[in-house]
């Protein structure tokens, strides 16, 4: 709270904050070290935390936002991000002599801008209500997208090229639509059929997307996120559906969990084999800031209307 706070009292991004929080306390001073803390439960713990964030994220998804719109964000979540990954592909591949199917699996980690980076730097940036809706919308969508895109190139590297990941992507994606449609259909109903006491409603909702994540990744790897994304996606537009006050406890919520998540995410950080990249590594970030994303955003907004 204390980084949150500074960040909002300076008007700079909380991320910067909280990655320098989890550093000190973590490789620096060595008073937190989250493996040894959470164990096994550290990764299941992150996962059901991003699976709220992006539910959250997905409540605030109203189609009227981006009517006019919408074909940019269709476009950096399919093009953009297929850039992003050759772009930084080919930059790792030549600047790390990687094995090129490792510098593919490097380019699908690091595609996502994600709602865990964009909603923090939008509070502190607040860009015109347009660019500030598209980059809300890309970043929701493009997580879980980016995570099934990470574990298609890795199923497809383990097999030496016999997976057909187009037919694995297009199954994980029409079974998180038909799940996520239909979770929100019950959903909706219960609550605005009154099946729960008010009072209930918040924590049960919490419950049901934990438990809906849960499941369908255990079902197929990462289909849990797109599940629980196109829930709150349905769930954001569905008539007279009173997402208000689902919203701000879900808010709260994430509000806690995204500087957690910073946090012992930094505090695992291997400085020494950070500060091991050298200039590599600051020309691969370069790459990645001023060329791959200015690129992916350029192609995805072409005709677009949008000023620079």
């Amino acid at each position: 709270m204390g980084a949150q706070w500074l960040a909002w009292y300076l008007k700079q991004p909380s991320v910067l904050f909280l990655l320098f929080t989890g550093i000190i306390i973590g490789p620096v001073l060595g008073w937190f070290q989250p493996d040894a803390v959470m164990g096994n439960m550290l990764f299941p713990c992150i996962s059901l935390g991003v699976a709220i964030i992006l539910f959250e994220g997905a409540l605030t998804l109203q189609f009227h936002e981006i009517s006019q719109h919408g074909r940019v964000v269709q476009n950096l979540v399919t093009l953009g991000a297929l850039i992003t990954i050759i772009v930084l592909s080919l930059a790792a591949y030549w600047l790390f002599k990687l094995d090129l199917r490792v510098a593919l699996l490097f380019g699908a980690l690091v595609c996502v801008t994600g709602p865990t980076m964009i909603a923090p730097m939008l509070r502190s940036v607040r860009p015109r209500t347009q660019i500030a809706n598209i980059l809300r919308w890309e970043g929701i969508i493009i997580d879980p997208i980016g995570a099934i895109a990470v574990v298609l190139v890795y199923e497809y590297i383990v097999s030496n090229g016999h997976e057909n990941s187009l037919l694995l992507f297009s199954k994980i994606v029409l079974v998180a639509i038909i799940c996520g449609v239909l979770g929100a259909v019950f959903l909706a109903n219960a609550i605005k059929r009154y099946w729960l006491p008010e009072y209930m409603r918040n924590v049960v909702t919490f419950a049901f997307v934990l438990t809906l994540f849960s499941l369908f990744n255990y079902l197929e790897s990462q289909s849990g996120l797109l599940t629980v994304t196109i829930l709150g996606l349905a769930l954001a537009n569905w008539p007279q559906f009173p997402r208000q006050s689902i919203l701000a406890f879900n808010e709260s919520l994430t509000l806690l969990f995204i500087p957690t998540l910073f946090i012992i995410l930094a505090a695992r950080m291997d400085v020494a084999a950070l500060l091991g990249l050298g200039w590599r590594g600051l020309a691969l970030l370069c790459i990645a800031m001023f060329v791959a994303r200015p690129l992916a955003v350029w192609f995805s907004s072409i005709n677009s209307g949008l000023s620079v």
